[in-house]
């Protein structure tokens, strides 16, 4: 059996067992979109603001040193939107029409899926597009894109910018 399947099976089963779960995007902590079953422009824009709230949400785990990033949780008048990580390169974002009477449960459920997804999609590899997140305190030229560019292009010999005359 494949990993796309495999995905998809466990989407699909957390969405049967759990009636208040409205739609589910799997996407990579990079705000790829890797598999939805929400119409493709609210999922590709989902994926991406899962992302943005994933690293918000790491960070801040980082920061108060009080653990590992668990969930993340947005409460609206409608439902919940709750981003949890998949393994080392994907985020699973539910979005539910209510809000959710037994919340731990479907953190419970859905973490436990999370968990069965991600490492399918960390066995399959970087097929997916996601990069891993890296470690907050690793020197800053491994956590910073800039790192990666070719020595030439990060500073030139001439400067770009002079001082206007007084």
């Amino acid at each position: 059996m494949d990993a796309d399947t495999v995905v998809g099976t466990e989407l699909r089963g957390l969405r049967r067992r759990r009636p208040e779960v409205a739609g589910t995007v799997l996407a990579g902590t990079d705000g790829l979109l890797i598999s939805s079953d929400l119409p493709s422009t609210d999922a590709t824009h989902l994926a991406a603001l899962a992302a943005a709230s994933f690293g918000l949400g790491h960070r801040m785990a980082d920061t108060a040193r009080q653990g590992e990033f668990r969930e993340s949780v947005v409460r609206t008048t409608a439902g919940c939107v709750v981003t949890y990580p998949a393994g080392r390169t994907a985020l699973l974002t539910l979005v539910t029409v209510s809000a959710a009477d037994d919340l731990e449960a479907l953190h419970e459920e859905a973490r436990a899926v999370a968990r069965r997804a991600g490492s399918v999609l960390d066995i399959r590899g970087g097929g997916i597009g996601a990069t891993a997140v890296p470690d907050a305190y690793a020197p800053l030229a491994v956590r910073t894109p800039m790192a990666t560019l070719p020595a030439q292009l990060r500073r030139s010999s001439r400067p770009t910018w002079r001082r206007p005359p007084i």
